[in-house]
């Protein structure tokens, strides 16, 4: 057990304690019992037994301190005895003997430093309210970001943030995270991902068995919370510039449902007048969740260290979902797949046709910005292609210089005064019809993702000769879901060609 492990333990109930050295007893026993240890057995045997000897010091100082308590309970009735007029006597409780700190609503800080979240056998349901497990599991699911193995500090911020925002009432992240971020299962996960299922341990057995009930999906494993893309992507920030200020949130069902409405009306009433009716109306957008999939061969070479799996997983899948996301979040058809930004817009009263047939001209630009309404012209950023920008920087002899600008070194250019991002799924061109920037306020472009990307593990690809052969690869099949879509269109504009 690491120095940081041993500082968990003062946190320990005398309960908890006993319990925790029954299963080290079971677990030394096992690894005890085979005949040819692995250096990765070494090591977690040695980890186990360090373990088993300061919980077992905790539990004889918990005894301790207890019989203190109670002679000095009895000590203090006894005539004349001078503990009578000492004040704070320490009672049994007072001593941490059955304190249970992740329950205690003000333990919160103790228990993120202290005991090991993932073990939920001593979490008690009865009589307590749903709402005070949820909290217990927020806590534990906190407290198990900041102890999770292969994980930054930008990964743990990102999870983090993931659980405080967006974790709902029936605790559905929390629970993901306690089930896949837990060294078990991330040992358990990176052997069934190198094709070593018959070396899981029975704790890597049961915390597979555990996350997968979780899932809806039928086979597969859960990618652990800590690699999981949706939180890389949060912590190293994505690739697609869409994505970088669209409005990103995060969902548990099938669609994520929200709120929005147009501009709050307001009036001047006269004193001691009836208010005037000045509601606006709520609509209820909703996004449908779209199921994306990919499959990665990879040779048996790569996946003979485990180290390479569970570090460069992660890249791999991220890297893969943000470059997918990409089109879709641009052109994407709402049909099996998200609604892209220019399908939202494409045939409603947001689109701005160009001043001459067939021609795209710096006017053009002017009519799309004044078209948009000024209370969504503070946070808009434009979107297209890097040719249609090129072109822009044409219009007159000095590259565009009255409609770019530069903030300075480093920073992206500016069109009129606004982000200009790119995107290589927009059209070029001055053809009849080409919708080639959009402008707009992106935080009514609402991005919803599912956390919980699973992974089935492939033992060997064939190629496609009769018979197949083996052709010394293993495949990854992984599938996630995600939605997008514009909730106000009225937020944007888009520049077509007439």
């Amino acid at each position: 057990m690491g120095d940081n492990d041993t500082r968990q333990v003062p946190t320990l109930t005398h309960g908890q304690s006993v319990k925790r050295l029954e299963e080290l007893t079971s677990e030394i026993e096992r690894l005890g019992e085979l005949d040819d240890l692995t250096p990765e057995d070494e090591a977690y045997f040695d980890e186990l037994r360090g373990e088993f000897f300061t919980v077992d010091s905790h539990r004889k100082n918990l005894e301790r301190q207890a019989e203190i308590a109670r002679v000095r309970a009895v000590s203090a009735g006894l005539p004349g005895s001078r503990l009578r007029a000492v004040s704070g006597v320490p009672r049994t409780s007072d001593s941490g003997y059955d304190r249970d700190v992740f329950a205690e609503p003000t333990s919160v800080e103790a228990f993120r430093g202290g005991r090991n979240p993932w073990d939920l056998t001593e979490m008690r349901t009865f009589s307590r309210s749903k709402g005070e497990i949820g909290q217990e599991f927020r806590a534990r699911a906190l407290a198990a970001v900041e102890k999770m193995a292969c994980a930054n500090d930008k990964v743990r911020e990102a999870a983090t943030g993931i659980i405080e925002r967006w974790d709902d009432g029936d605790s559905r992240i929390a629970r993901l995270c306690l089930a896949t971020s837990s060294p078990e299962y991330l040992r358990g996960w990176s052997k069934v991902a190198s094709n070593r299922s018959h070396m899981l341990s029975n704790e890597e057995k049961h915390a597979m068995e555990r996350a997968m009930s979780l899932t809806d999906a039928e086979g597969g494993y859960l990618v652990p919370f800590q690699l999981d893309p949706t939180v890389i992507i949060t912590s190293d920030g994505s690739r697609n510039q869409i994505r970088q200020v669209a409005r990103q949130v995060v969902a548990t069902g099938d669609r994520w449902n929200g709120v929005s409405s147009g501009a709050v009306s307001w009036s001047w009433d006269a004193e001691a007048s009836e208010v005037s009716d000045d509601a606006t109306t709520f609509a209820q957008p909703n996004i449908a969740i779209h199921k994306a999939a990919g499959f990665v061969p990879i040779s048996i070479e790569a996946l003979a260290d485990e180290a390479n799996v569970t570090s460069e997983v992660a890249r791999l899948l991220a890297f893969g979902k943000d470059e997918l996301e990409s089109a879709a979040f641009t052109l994407g058809t709402g049909t099996g797949q998200p609604t892209g930004i220019v399908t939202a817009l494409n045939g409603t009263a947001s689109e701005v046709t160009s001043g001459t047939l067939a021609t795209f001209a710096a006017v053009d630009l002017y009519s799309v910005d004044s078209a948009l309404p000024a209370r969504y012209r503070g946070n808009s950023a434009w979107l297209g292609h890097r040719g249609t920008y090129n072109a822009i920087r044409q219009f007159d002899t000095s590259g565009g210089a009255q409609m770019w600008e530069r903030v300075g070194a480093g920073q992206p250019s500016q069109l009129l005064g606004r982000p200009a991002l790119e995107s290589e799924e927009m059209a070029t061109g001055s053809t009849s019809g080409t919708n080639l920037l959009v402008y707009g306020d992106w935080s009514h472009y609402v991005i919803a993702d599912r956390v919980g990307m699973t992974v089935e593990f492939v033992p060997h690809l064939f190629g496609a000769a009769t018979p197949g052969r083996p052709t010394g690869q293993r495949g990854w099949y992984a599938y996630y879901r995600v939605g997008a879509d514009s909730v106000h269109d009225g937020a944007f504009r888009m520049l077509s060609v007439q």
